[in-house]
Parts: C-alpha cells; sequence; structure tokens
C-alpha cells in the first residue's frame, strides 16, 4: 500500500509497510496525537499521567532492568508519572521518587500525598536548576545508592541543556538519564504548535550533550516504538 504526502514543502508517496514509510507514519501520528492532546488522556492508578501509552511502557521496561533505589524526577505535574514509577517500585520490592517541581499546586500536592504509593514519593518546590533545591536533592540521596534520573519541566532547549549539565553526574553508572519530550522539534508546525519549537526544543539540548560528552549514548532500544514523545531521551554511559 502507498499513500501520497503531502505539505507546504514537499510532495513524497511512502509504501506503509516499508521502514521509512513506517517511520513516516509515526511522525505523522505524533503530530496529529499532540494536536488532539492525546498524551493527556491516560491516567495512571487515577492520576493524570500526560505521557503516550508507548512512553509510558517503556519506562516500566527501563525501571524493570535498572531497579534503582532512588529516581529523581523534575516535573511532577499532576503526580501521575511519579505514581507510576512509585507502583513499579513497589512491585520491585524497593525504591523512592524524589520530585522536583517549580509549583507543585495544592490540588496536586493533596492528590499525591492522599495516594496509597505517597510513602515512595517526596516532593521539593523549586526550579530543579536552582543550585539550593539541587543540593537539596543530592543531601536525600544516600551513598552507593543507584540513582535514575528523568528530567519532564521546562522543555526549552536552554533549560534542558542546564538540567543535562546538572544532573548527569548523580546518574549511577548502570542507569540512566532520561531527557523527555524531544518530539516538541518535531510538533513545531502543527496548529497548536509554536514556530520557535523547531528550534527551542529538548532534543537539540540532548544532541549537544552526546556531542559534548563522548561517555554518553542514546540508547535505541527504547525508541524501537517509534510513536514516543521522547526520541534519543535514553541516555546512558558507555561501556
Amino acid at each position: 500500500m502507498k499513500i501520497k504526502i503531502e505539505t507546504d514543502n514537499y510532495s513524497k508517496e511512502i509504501d506503509v509497510y516499508g521502514k521509512d514509510g513506517f517511520k513516516t507514519l509515526a511522525e505523522i501520528w505524533i503530530k496529529a496525537a499532540c494536536q488532539q492532546k492525546v498524551m493527556y488522556e491516560p491516567t495512571w492508578l487515577g492520576i493524570p499521567i500526560i505521557q503516550f501509552p508507548e512512553d509510558i511502557l517503556m519506562m516500566q521496561e527501563l525501571l524493570w532492568k535498572v531497579r534503582p533505589d532512588v529516581i529523581v524526577e523534575a516535573g511532577v505535574a499532576h503526580g501521575g508519572s511519579a505514581v507510576f514509577y512509585a507502583s513499579i517500585l513497589e512491585i520491585i520490592g524497593k525504591g523512592r521518587i524524589i520530585g522536583v517541581d517549580v509549583e507543585i499546586r495544592q490540588y496536586n500536592k493533596v492528590a499525591i500525598k492522599s495516594h496509597p504509593m505517597s510513602k515512595r514519593i517526596q516532593l521539593i518546590e523549586g526550579s530543579s536548576v536552582d543550585t539550593a533545591v539541587f543540593n537539596k536533592v543530592l543531601s536525600l540521596i544516600k551513598k552507593g545508592e543507584k540513582v535514575l534520573v528523568v528530567l519532564d519541566s521546562n522543555h526549552s532547549y536552554a533549560h534542558v541543556k542546564k538540567e543535562l549539565e546538572l544532573y548527569h553526574g548523580i546518574v549511577s553508572n548502570d542507569s540512566y538519564l532520561v531527557a523527555m519530550d524531544g518530539a516538541q522539534g518535531l510538533v513545531w508546525d502543527i496548529p497548536s504548535g509554536k514556530k520557535e519549537w523547531k528550534e527551542d526544543n529538548p532534543l537539540r539540548a540532548i544532541n549537544e550533550f552526546l556531542d559534548e560528552h563522548q561517555d554518553w549514548e542514546a540508547d535505541a532500544n527504547f525508541n524501537r516504538l517509534p510513536v514516543t514523545s521522547n526520541p534519543k531521551g535514553y541516555l546512558k554511559r558507555k561501556n
């Protein structure tokens, strides 16, 4: 089966069953899904999670593989991701979440703190790139604990670049640094998108980080489902 794709800038025919066609269809789906705000639909154990289902599945695989003692999450929002991570840690039988957000609204605090998984979640209110906040995060991590970091707060290039530089040093050698929402650079041209996203996005920060830190690489295994908000977002140190 072949279909014709037309935009303002080009026209091409793709084989939907071919590798390139599949990639193109995935990109189109991401654009359409972002326009329809599909990522706002899922909840995890009753709390909005704001992720694509494919990314939820990949994070489950990652946490089961790494089995971290501590997950530092920059960007709490409603708390669904923190509850999700905590539920996986509950099954594993260990671990806790340190959630950082510049503003955690009262109704979200209440929802998180009243949730059965709250016993594994600690919240810090403040900017993830503020030195005092970062030092507080450090003070909550014990020597020898396996640390995994998830960056999902302000998705601007400058902010993510600062987060990558600040937090990569606390990630354990056998763990991961996950930088989310690089797909913002793909959806700048959808009707609800913003032109500045074409350059001002996490993926640009990720690419620069990888260029400047040759001991880190993107693990393509966790991008094998091409519908994702997190292209090249699963970072690990090279062996």
